[in-house]
Parts: structure tokens; C-alpha cells; sequence
């Protein structure tokens, strides 16, 4: 038995440690300085897959990201998971939008949930880094800077790894979706700028209410949306065996004024898909409207507004202009492809709709099927129509009311838009008074609309007679 005075001292023990813990930390400090992040990785992994060789457990790692595309299933079991929450989890990050009819619980922090399936027992890890740009390939990271990666890992013991991956996986992504078909609230995107060389969305809740029960259309015309609606929700397969992606096209062309942004909200709010609004302005490369189209989710509308002022195609006899679109990156043929090319197949039930006040300044090819397959003329306001405004502003649905069908007719003379009637109708409280002043602005609109006609055809008019004046005297001239 070793005897006491055998044993080292108190304080040299204490002295080796510092010593031992000073060279670890000069060790660390070079390992820092002269070795790269990379690398380190490399080591750390190899070591620990050599401990781990005989390990009865498999992870799999899901990441946000799939390359410049969505990961479905990470989406999903952060749905899914944040119904398990872990006593491990000490940070959280929780919102709740206007319409949204429970909080939203998202991790804020590493940490671990248990679960599980079948009588198995499985571990997900939730994992938050900052990944430097300066280590990422090609220097697109933008030249500096950090930028977050998100990620999870579920374990559990590989002999149930086919389980897992053909029964498990497909029930955490049913049940996310549930979930979101309970609470579903339509959300509107928009561009938002991030960093200086990135581009990214931003959401809110969509507030608009249109529905087709409200809009001021043509009932035979709403009628024909909602079938051609419908019919493209159900024939998935049928896109799938003709070889076309999964998606419609819609122009929508008319004058200001008639409805083309409250037949987009309806459309949303009925299929309950979000809204995308592309606003071409802001994006200053091909490569960057592949990236965002890639970047939006299945089930959803893209929207570009006001297409005949958003891309200029170049005219070959005006170099000024051709070389103006070339500088902007942006260009015609890679919104086509956009629209019906290779990326456009990058995604599923997807609805893309085009406004414009003039179909006519657009480029033809543009408007060929397949890139608009349905063209919707959103045109003034009818009798017809104006029975859904009576309706929705004033309550009355009595087509013997007062006024009524003296708006009817006059309605009927003039070219009035939705808006215009509805900013009268909004003027009083009292039905009556809305009626009599919507019968007054629609007098003043028609005698308005006949001074311009008579004005026309005097201008008309007086061009013929100047010009029967000139070839009287050519006849005159040839004959002296």
C-alpha cells in the first residue's frame, strides 16, 4: 500500500493542471488560427464516426433548405414538433397574426424531443448555426457576413430504419398537414430585400375579404372561373400523363377600376392558396426569378401585376432600348421560361395570374396557351352586376326598390367601373340617399360621356371637310 509521502503535493498537482490546461488552451488557439473551420469539421467527424463504427444508431439529418428549393419534410416536423415540446427547450420563438386562430411556436434554440412510433423510441434534435459566408463555395455568400442554417437530426436504432423511413416519415408529414388545413390562413408574400445581394420573401396574413359570393362579376363569367377552378384542382394525374407541369394561367385585362385585384383576392380565399406578388422592379436577374419561383411553396398564386409595364421586350430597331433591357439582367426569355419553361415544372398546383389596363401592348408571345391558358375581360359594370353591389353595400336585394331600375338602365348607358359605384354607395348610411346619388353621378357620367362623342365626330367631321377642301384644290391646280 502506497504510503501517504509517496503521493505528490497538493500545490504540484494544482501546478500540472495549469500547465496541462494552459496547453490545451494554446492547443485550441492554434488549432483556431492556422487550421480551417473545414478542416476542424473533417477531424471531429472521422473521430467520432471511429467511436461510433459499432453504434446500433442511425440519424438522419433534414435540412431546411434543398438546395435553392424547400425541404417539405423540415417544414413538416417543425409543424409536427411543436406539439411535443421538450422541458430542454428553453427558448422559443411564438407569434399570432390577426386571423390566426392559435399561437405559433417555432424552436428558438438547440435542444432534443422524444418520441414514438410503433414501440420504437426516437430522439429529434433541433440544431440552430451561424454559418460564416466567407466558408461558403464560390463566394456567394456575398463577401462576408454570417447567415443562419437550420437543421434537424432524428436518431434512432437503425434495425427500424425502413420503418422509419416508409411509415414514420409519411405520418409526421399527414399530420403537418392537417394541421395546417385546420388553422389554414391565406398568406400574402412580398419581395423583400434581406442583404445587400439577396432577395427574399416577407409574408403577412391575407386581410383582403373578397369571395365570389361579393365580387361584382358577371354571373355567367364567375361561373365559368369557379368550373375552370375546380376542374384544375382535380386533374393532378391528367397533367401528370399528357407530361405538363401542374399549373394554370390567367390573364386578367380591363380598365382600372373593374375588379382585377379583388378577383385575385376571391380566387386565393376560395382555393385558399397564397398569394406571391412578383414585382419584376426588384429583381434584377434571370437567376433571381429562378430562385424565388423555387422558393415558393406548392398550392400557391403567383401574382405579377401591370405585366405590360413590368418587362419592356427589346425592339431591334431601338438599340437604346435593347441595350436599357440587356443592362437590367431581367430578361424576356427568361420570363418565358419562367412561365412554361423547365423551372416552370419546379413545383405542383401552382396558378399564376397576369394583369394589365392594355392586353394590347403585350408581346404575343406572352399570350399563347400554356402560358395564359384563360383570358378574363374584366369590363364595366352591368344591371346585371350591380345587383351584387345593391347587395353587398346596401342590403337590398329587391329589384322593385326605389331607383333601383333606373340605375339598372342608366348603367347600362354609360361606362362606369365597380369602384365608382361602390365610392357612392359608401357615401351614406341611408340607402335612399346612396340611390339618389348614384342616379345623379351616372346622369352627369352620361351627359359627360355625349359631349366627348359629339366632340369626337365634330373633330371628325371637320377633318373631312378640310380634307374634301384640299382635293378641290388639287382639281382646281390640275385643271389651270
Amino acid at each position: 500500500m502506497m504510503s501517504l509521502s509517496g503521493m505528490p503535493s497538493a500545490s504540484s498537482m494544482f501546478q500540472a493542471y495549469v500547465s496541462m490546461s494552459a496547453s490545451i488552451s494554446l492547443f485550441k488557439t492554434m488549432m483556431n488560427q492556422l487550421v480551417p473551420r473545414q478542416v476542424q469539421q473533417y477531424i471531429v467527424t472521422n473521430i467520432r464516426s471511429y467511436f461510433h463504427t459499432n453504434s446500433s444508431k442511425v440519424t438522419l439529418v433534414i435540412d431546411e433548405k434543398d438546395g435553392m428549393g424547400i425541404n417539405e419534410i423540415y417544414n413538416a416536423a417543425e409543424i409536427y414538433l411543436s406539439t411535443r415540446i421538450s422541458p430542454e427547450f428553453q427558448r422559443f420563438k411564438i407569434s399570432k397574426r390577426p386571423k390566426d386562430t392559435d399561437v405559433n411556436v417555432k424552436f428558438g434554440n438547440c435542444g432534443k424531443v422524444a418520441d414514438s412510433f410503433e414501440g420504437i423510441e426516437l430522439v429529434w434534435r433541433f440544431v440552430h448555426e451561424e454559418v460564416s459566408n466567407n466558408t461558403i463555395p464560390n463566394g456567394s455568400g456575398g463577401g462576408g457576413g454570417c447567415s443562419e442554417k437550420r437543421y434537424f437530426e432524428l436518431s434512432f436504432n437503425k434495425q427500424h430504419k425502413d420503418k422509419i423511413l416508409n411509415c414514420y416519415i409519411p405520418l409526421v408529414m399527414n399530420k403537418a398537414i392537417a394541421m395546417c388545413n385546420d388553422k389554414k390562413v391565406v398568406k400574402l408574400h412580398a419581395l423583400n430585400s434581406h442583404s445587400y445581394n439577396s432577395i427574399g420573401w416577407d409574408s403577412v396574413n391575407l386581410e383582403h375579404p373578397s369571395t365570389f359570393e361579393t365580387l361584382a362579376l358577371e354571373p355567367k363569367l364567375k361561373k365559368t372561373i369557379i368550373e375552370d377552378l375546380d376542374r384544375f384542382l382535380k386533374r393532378k394525374e391528367f397533367y401528370r400523363r399528357v407530361g405538363k407541369a401542374w399549373k394554370r394561367g390567367y390573364l386578367l385585362y380591363g380598365p382600372p377600376g373593374t375588379g382585377k385585384s379583388s378577383l385575385i383576392a376571391a380566387i386565393a380565399n376560395y382555393l385558399k392558396f397564397d398569394i406571391y406578388d412578383l414585382e419584376f422592379s426588384n429583381i434584377k436577374r434571370d437567376s433571381d426569378l429562378r430562385r424565388l419561383l423555387l422558393s415558393t411553396k406548392n398550392r400557391s398564386i403567383l401574382v405579377i401585376e401591370d405585366i405590360d409595364c413590368s418587362v419592356e421586350p427589346p425592339q431591334r430597331t431601338d438599340f437604346k432600348k435593347e441595350k436599357k433591357f440587356q443592362d437590367s439582367q431581367l430578361t424576356l426569355s427568361g420570363l418565358l421560361n419562367f412561365i412554361d419553361g423547365l423551372w416552370s415544372s419546379c413545383g405542383d398546383e401552382r396558378v399564376i395570374i397576369f394583369t394589365t389596363n392594355h392586353k394590347e401592348r403585350l408581346e404575343p408571345a406572352l399570350l399563347r396557351p400554356g402560358r395564359m391558358d384563360m383570358h378574363i375581360h374584366m369590363s364595366y359594370l352591368t344591371s346585371e352586376s350591380f345587383k351584387v353591389l345593391a347587395s353587398n353595400y346596401l342590403e337590398i336585394s329587391d329589384p322593385n326598390y326605389r331607383g333601383f331600375k333606373e340605375v339598372q338602365e342608366l348603367i347600362d348607358g354609360v361606362q362606369t367601373t365597380p369602384a365608382e359605384v361602390a365610392e357612392q354607395l359608401m357615401q351614406s348610411e341611408d340607402p335612399d340617399v346612396c340611390i339618389e346619388g348614384l342616379v345623379k353621378f351616372l346622369k352627369r357620367k352620361r351627359i359627360s360621356h355625349n359631349e366627348e362623342l359629339e366632340e369626337t365626330e365634330d373633330n371628325n367631321t371637320t377633318a373631312d371637310d378640310a380634307q374634301l377642301l384640299e382635293v378641290k384644290r388639287r382639281k382646281t391646280r390640275s385643271m389651270a
